[in-house]
């Protein structure tokens, strides 16, 4: 697997570099970063930097993800991307790459946290409408989206699982007197310190509460994450995939 990783110099870019020892089937044949930096084999140019690559995993900005995203259709290199807070643009790129290269867009790449993903789906199928669905999720201070997308992900599969859009029950920011509507799902976020990341789904109802959740000590899950995700991804046929593709367990659709 020849990997080229967009975003090289930022936390989860040198995670999974510092990672592919672990992994002798892949081959890091490029990094790029807003700055190039020749001690560390950087440099800004993608397109450059995808000729000899097989799957492009991009952890950078959102402001460059839909022109990443063309430039790997353009080369035929499949595309994993894990950077958040992505605009509609994306989306729009998303679609028509994937009629040339396989796309995986994933808000978190951590299999445990795909798995919950698909545990939350279940439940919220499964548990009368009475039971109330708030998700708190915390990051680390320099964390810029909020909620975050793993936490948005978790409320898109809590509102399938009950037949509705996220977009239709999602509860506006409760300040002073804000009581809770029935049937709609709220979150809670906390930013500080050097949080990895936290998520849990709280399901309440009269007399008892589920709880789902997961916690990530350390970055290095998502790096192995991003990897077994891209080394799945190469060879496959284009179109448009989910991190849930890569692991044997899914829910019901």
């Amino acid at each position: 697997m020849r990997v080229l990783i967009v975003g090289a110099a930022g936390r989860m870019g040198r995670a999974i570099r510092g990672l592919l020892d672990e992994w002798p089937e892949a081959t890091l044949v490029g990094a790029v970063d807003r700055q190039a930096d020749a001690s560390l084999g950087i440099t800004t140019d993608v397109r450059a930097a995808l000729i000899n690559a097989e799957v492009m995993i991009d952890f950078s900005s959102p402001e460059h993800t839909a022109a990443n995203l063309a430039a790997c259709a353009e080369h035929g290199v499949a595309a994993l991307i894990g950077t958040t807070g992505l605009g509609p643009d994306v989306e729009v790129a998303a679609e028509a790459a994937a009629q040339r290269i396989p796309v995986l867009i994933a808000a978190n790449t951590s299999i445990g946290v795909t798995l919950l993903v698909e545990l939350v789906r279940e439940a919220a199928r499964s548990l009368p409408a009475d039971f109330d669905i708030e998700i708190i999720e915390a990051h680390h201070r320099h964390k810029k989206d909020a909620p975050s997308g793993t936490a948005l992900a978790l409320g898109e599969a809590a509102a399938a699982g009950r037949g509705q859009r996220l977009a239709e029950v999602t509860a506006a920011p409760r300040v002073g007197v804000a009581p809770r509507q029935s049937g709609e799902i709220g979150f809670a976020v906390v930013r500080g310190g050097d949080i990895v990341g936290e998520h849990s789904v709280l399901f309440a109802s009269t007399g008892e509460r589920i709880t789902l959740g997961h916690q990530a000590t350390d970055r290095a899950i998502f790096a192995r994450g991003a990897l077994q995700a891209a080394s799945w991804l190469v060879g496959k046929a284009p179109g448009r995939y989910k991190m849930v593709d890569v692991i044997s367990f899914k829910s019901v659709s």
